[in-house]
């Protein structure tokens, strides 16, 4: 996949990490769809170095948005855990 497809993938990783932990987060939208980004690129390297699935070069790959969506929930997780309480 190009960069191109992982950042939309990202966004979209985002937008389902951000629907399946509700709530207010520090960022906002725009951060929420940033950590999406950044964890769709570490969901999938994570996935091709430690557990021996490499990503395809398909977009509609199972595999590929699990490790998108699961890293946008970690790090979202994380954030929340960082900065959750700055923002009141």
């Amino acid at each position: 996949m190009s960069i191109i497809g992982w950042i939309i993938l990202g966004l979209l990783a985002g937008a389902i990490a951000k629907l399946l932990l509700p709530g207010r987060d520090p960022g906002g939208f725009i951060g929420t769809t940033l950590i999406g980004v950044a964890g769709a690129f570490i969901g999938g390297w994570i996935s091709a170095r430690w557990l021996d699935h490499p990503v395809t070069k398909n977009f509609y790959d199972g595999a590929t948005w699990a490790a998108a969506i699961g890293g946008s929930l970690v790090l979202l997780i994380v954030y929340r855990i960082l900065f959750g309480n700055s923002r009141y």
